[in-house]
């Protein structure tokens, strides 16, 4: 578990399923994700499923749910690809629409790249985003991370060509506290 001054990053739980499938179903919060909407409760227990006793330092993908602990509400996830024997990682991150606007993404999304390059030493964090989506590209700018580059109509995403844009930061590079 990962702590921020207003959030918990945790394993997710079944309980969580619900809510999972409520912000993945909003059509605006899939828009750039790798599922449509709607995003049935069987779908949602089947990522919990999947989840569930996974070792968030073992290579491959770990979500983090994003609690608030000024009562608990769940809202949002923190994705983590370790790959390269652990020496880099992917991110993603999803927010409710309720909760964005606030901060709260930039800080779940500082807290695990902190987390993953000060206190566990890995070299190199990266994302890919669809060029359209310029919340998520301004976010990963205010946080540190360079873009790295853009693939030109790279993606078939939901029935047409998108661009990709690349960002990553360094250990070296990474200054927040």
């Amino acid at each position: 578990m990962l702590l921020t001054e207003r959030l918990s990053l945790r394993p997710f739980r079944v309980a969580d399923a619900p809510v999972l499938s409520a912000y993945r179903s909003d059509p605006e919060v899939a828009r750039y994700q790798g599922w449509d909407a709607p995003f049935p409760m069987e779908s949602a227990l089947r990522v919990v499923a999947g989840l569930e006793g996974r070792d968030p330092r073992a290579e491959g993908w770990f979500q983090y749910a994003l609690e608030l602990t000024d009562g608990g509400a769940l809202i949002g996830d923190v994705g983590v690809n370790r790959h390269d024997e652990g020496r880099q990682a992917e991110i993603g991150f999803t927010l409710a629409p309720a909760y964005q606007g606030r901060g709260y993404a930039a800080e779940a999304v500082g807290r695990v790249v902190g987390h993953l390059l000060a206190e566990e030493g890995l070299h190199r964090v990266h994302a890919s985003v669809d060029a359209r989506n310029e919340r998520s590209a301004r976010l990963l700018e205010r946080l540190g991370f360079r873009r790295e580059g853009l693939e030109v109509q790279s993606q078939w995403w939901k029935g047409e060509w998108t661009d990709d844009a690349r960002y990553a930061v360094l250990a070296s590079e990474w200054s927040r506290s």
